[in-house]
């Protein structure tokens, strides 16, 4: 039989008796109008022919179905609706199975989730992860997923937002099978033997039973990470009624609240970062340059961020060699990167093959011209400028003249870095943040000299690290230390005005920080700014208002949690307002005739979101910054602004 076609996007052949139906709409096989209308005829067309005894759904290329259509959102919605597609796909007649050969996330999942048997390639991934919308499934997967595979695991995957793989799908009984090499006709032989009189529908099954205590956890857990954010909250409730109601009741409660956040706040900020991370990777400019192959990554120091750097090059599949100055560092470099590794083991997050295979792949030595071998050298060696270009110099004499250079600088003006080597135009600023094998935001700083093909190649490598990055152009602090800093400034003036830490603190943790800002202060310890603060003293401009309460703390060895004391006291290691810190505030205020006033948590957020959206705007004016929802980007991945919030700019009207 000839292939047939039922839309632009879907298409169909018969094999041996079953209709194999591929979704094609490229990139990710999104549910679109047209695959929706589509697959609503192939059913059609299988159904009324007696010669077809089954369905099997599939996906072009790397996809099942990425999801729904981004085209489509904010616009009315077209019919055939996805929860009518997916009714009609469980209550079909014949036997339907899906074959995910690639993602199946949300409407991808819950068409799979509709089909009456699953099988997946070992590449796949599944979620519902929805949530990360502001919004929670709308075509079932809050009430057929835990007819699969209980409440507690079904609260973890929605309320989480989290995608899994093809062999944890299997473990849970999401998916049947799990095939290597031959998921069609495995696909195909499964329905061929499938009876149509006993097709297990979804829907009709019964939530498997399971201990309170167990939904309880998996609940509490969702809704602590949700830090106040709806849908989530709203996903664990959907969850926990699916235990309790018939589906079709399930199904009108899900679509309804689906819908009602859809046109939430918290939808649209989300949606915003969601945008705006699709926007983030296109550079003018670079349209049509190619980056440069890189296979191996040098990098000079292995101290805590660069063996952060290792292993997120090693996770990337790069060959990795570390660089330091005695055998003895380079044999603890290497201690501190398998290290790193064994916890990701320990955590099962990679298994002891993947442990092995990474090693293989990494050398730590002494000796400097080993990196005549590198594509990419990065240094991550002590923040001082003299330091950062010596060595520079003395790589200008080691590596090949096509290999790029990267500096991992926080402040250092990389302009100068790169002036004093042989080729500055290979220069480019990679700024990780640390832990960086687990933060996923990388500041790509697009130097002066910087060539296109060396910017583009950063930013492949960067996506190959699976980092998120942002290009910027040089200041001080780049665009995400120099929010930070207006931010802190604003903070600690409020201090002095009259707010304490703890108020202000308590103010940014409700509105959805994950930790107040002089709580993270103590986390990461008050001796690098401060020492920063004294090195800068010389060149203060002495009109510009200066808050010295910060530097007292340091004076008097408080220097955060690991001293037992900072802006906050920390006895047995639980964090306690500390009245000598208030004494201490009080008579800074009062050197200065300050009469402290009284704060509102709005007023606290309020008075920061502009310090934040200011420093914003002059990023913008001054082109170091491309657009406001980068600079949003920056603070929701390096800094914790809450992504439901949108970022500063979006919060502030910048959109």
């Amino acid at each position: 039989m000839s292939a047939l076609r039922f839309s632009d996007t879907i298409s169909a052949a018969l094999t041996d008796g079953v209709i194999v139906v591929t979704i094609d709409n490229a990139p990710v096989n999104a549910l679109s109008a047209d695959v929706r209308a589509g697959l609503m005829a192939a059913l059609d067309h299988a159904e009324n022919e007696s010669a077809i005894a089954g369905v099997v759904l599939t996906g072009a290329g790397n996809s099942f179905i990425g999801g729904a259509d981004i085209k489509e959102f904010g616009k009315p919605p077209v019919e055939p609706l996805l929860p009518d597609v997916i009714a009609r796909i469980e209550t079909f007649p014949k036997p339907v199975a899906a074959a995910i050969n690639g993602a199946a996330l949300g409407g991808g999942l819950e068409v799979a989730l509709a089909c009456h048997r699953r099988h997946a390639a070992p590449s796949a991934k599944l979620g519902l992860p929805e949530v990360k919308l502001g919004i929670v499934p709308g075509a079932g997967g809050t009430q057929r997923l835990p007819r699969l595979i209980g409440t507690a695991a079904a609260i973890d995957m929605i309320a989480g937002g989290r995608i899994i793989s093809a062999s944890e799908a299997l473990k849970l009984g999401i998916v049947d099978r799990v095939s290597e090499s031959t998921l069609l006709a495995d696909t195909i032989a499964d329905i061929k033997n499938a009876d149509a009189s006993s097709l297990r529908r979804t829907g009709m099954l019964s939530v498997p039973s399971a201990l309170i205590e167990t939904t309880e956890k998996a609940a509490a857990d969702a809704l602590r990470k949700a830090r106040g954010q709806r849908a989530p909250t709203e996903a664990v409730r959907l969850v926990r009624l699916s235990a309790s109601s018939p589906l079709a009741e399930g199904l009108a409660d899900e679509r309804r609240t689906f819908l009602e956040l859809r046109d939430s706040e918290e939808a649209t900020a989300l949606r915003h970062v969601f945008f705006a991370e699709r926007a983030a990777g296109k550079v003018e400019g670079l349209e049509t340059v190619t980056p440069r192959r890189i296979e191996t990554v040098g990098i000079v120091g292995t101290g805590l961020m660069g063996s952060g750097i290792a292993v997120a090059a090693l996770n990337g599949g790069y060959r990795v060699i570390g660089v330091e100055q005695s055998a003895e560092a380079a044999e603890k470099g290497r201690e501190r990167i398998a290290g790193i590794l064994d916890k990701a083991v320990q955590s099962g997050r990679l298994d002891a093959a993947g442990r092995e295979d990474r090693l293989s792949r990494l050398s730590v030595t002494a000796d400097m011209q080993q990196l005549g071998q590198a594509d990419i050298v990065i240094e991550a060696v002590f923040d001082d400028l003299t330091v950062k270009t010596e060595l520079f110099q003395r790589l200008d004499t080691i590596v090949r003249a096509d290999a790029i250079l990267a500096t991992n600088t926080s402040y250092l003006d990389p302009d100068v870095i790169a002036a004093a080597t042989a080729r500055p135009e290979r220069v480019v600023g990679l700024h990780f943040f640390s832990p960086a094998h687990i933060m996923r935001l990388l500041e790509v700083v697009n130097c002066k000299k910087t060539a296109p093909e060396v910017l583009a190649s950063a930013l492949a490598f960067a996506k190959r690290l699976s980092k998120l990055p942002i290009v910027c152009g040089v200041t001080e602090g780049f665009i995400g230390n120099r929010v930070f800093s207006a931010y802190r400034r604003e903070a600690e003036y409020m201090v002095e005005d009259g707010a304490l830490p703890d108020e202000i603190d308590a103010a940014l943790e409700a509105y959805g920080f994950p930790m107040g800002l002089f709580a993270v202060y103590d986390m990461a310890g008050l001796e690098i700014a401060w020492a920063r603060r004294k090195r800068q003293a010389a060149t203060r401009n002495p009109a510009e208002r200066y808050v010295v309460i910060a530097d007292r703390l340091c004076e008097t060895g408080r220097f955060g949690q690991k001293a037992g004391r900072g802006w906050y006291a920390y006895p047995d290691g639980k964090r306690t307002i500390d009245p000598g810190v208030t004494a201490m505030i009080e008579a800074a205020r009062a050197e200065k005739g300050i009469v402290p006033k009284h704060f509102t948590a709005e007023e606290i957020v309020a008075r920061l979101l502009k310090a934040m959206s200011d420093e914003g705007d002059a990023l913008l004016a001054e082109g170091i910054a491309a657009r406001a929802s980068d600079i949003d980007l920056v603070m929701i991945n390096g800094y914790g602004f809450p992504s439901s919030k949108g970022g500063p700019m979006f919060a502030a009207g910048r959109r």
